[in-house]
């Protein structure tokens, strides 16, 4: 019975809890020791007093959780977990299968270390698999990325130095908010304050990151992932204005963030708004597979990419059928 046990063993089942759900509170440790929150924080002392770095904090967000330096057991995988995991470092990573590549080299050790029963087919698969490059990913600088994870937890203000797509650099003074990975592509959502708005940057262009002494504070309920979608979509050099003869509902599905916002008309159909850099990218590649007539209001460079478009399927289709 759980109550049966001594002070030491409900100390190290709480030693557990935090092992596995850091920031667990006083409250949720009494509940799952059946004890009171005073003999849980007993048992925190208990393991303290053990050498046991628990760091506590306050507030919203805050309870216990384990310090640096805690001895955790050893990790055991399955096979299957680690067929898994090699599987997963080489979608994502590609250049993990070149044992000279940085994630290569991490994901070799933990091959190794694996026990043979478990380990060689998870070893014969980083061996003989092949991984084709993702051409659109783009792998930031390991240390820069730490750099920018410390401000986004500490919630300090970052000076960075980017370069652009030309290869000019320049500096701007940030709130970093989030890290976000999509496509392959790590991004930093932040607000900048040199244009005083909500601003997303390529993490592989950030040359430099120094912190600042200014603290921050992100949005409420910020959705990181929602709001870099919303924002990849504004900003960009030529304007887009496009027309669907359908109701929004039924055009949605058919169009992610970057396109830009999609908006209601009085008629029964919708209208996309937005912004691109690509208008060719923008016309074959995403309109073109959109099952609704539409035309294009406004953007004269998309508008120009459009016909080029229409002009060369019509011309595919012009010349006679012949007997094969």
């Amino acid at each position: 019975m759980v109550n049966e046990l001594s002070p030491t063993a409900r100390a190290l089942r709480a030693l557990e809890m935090l092992r596995a759900r850091p920031g667990t509170t006083a409250a949720e440790l009494a509940a799952r020791l059946h004890v009171t929150e005073r003999a849980a924080r007993r048992y925190v002392e208990i393991l303290r007093e053990a050498g046991v770095p628990v760091e506590s904090a306050r507030g919203p967000g805050g309870g216990y959780r384990l310090g640096r330096g805690t001895r955790l057991p050893p990790v055991h995988f399955t096979q299957a977990e680690a067929l898994g995991l090699v599987m997963a470092v080489l979608g994502s990573q590609p250049a993990a299968a070149d044992a000279d590549d940085l994630v290569g080299v991490a994901l070799g050790k933990v091959v190794k270390a694996l026990p043979d029963g478990v380990g060689r087919q998870a070893a014969q698969l980083r061996e003989y698999a092949a991984a084709a490059p993702d051409p659109y990913s783009a792998r930031p600088d390991p240390a820069v990325s730490g750099e920018l994870v410390d401000a986004v937890v500490s919630r300090h203000r970052v000076s960075l130095t980017h370069r652009g797509e030309s290869g000019r650099e320049w500096e701007a003074e940030v709130d970093p908010w989030a890290l976000v990975v999509r496509h392959g592509r790590w991004y930093l959502l932040c607000h900048s304050h040199r244009a005083d708005a909500v601003r997303t940057y390529r993490v592989d262009r950030i040359r430099a990151v120094r912190r600042t002494r200014h603290a921050f504070t992100p949005p409420k309920d910020l959705d990181p992932v929602a709001v870099l979608e919303r924002n990849l979509g504004v900003g960009w050099a030529f304007a887009t204005r496009v027309v669907f003869d359908a109701p929004l509902a039924e055009v949605a599905p058919f169009v992610h963030p970057p396109m830009g916002r999609l908006e209601p008309l009085d008629d029964d159909g919708c209208v996309l708004v937005g912004s691109t850099r690509n208008p060719a990218m923008y016309a074959q590649e995403w309109l073109a597979r959109v099952p609704f007539a539409f035309r294009v209001e406004g953007g004269e460079e998309l508008r120009a990419e459009i016909a080029a478009l229409a002009a060369r399927m019509t011309a595919a289709v012009a010349a006679p059928l012949t007997d094969c």
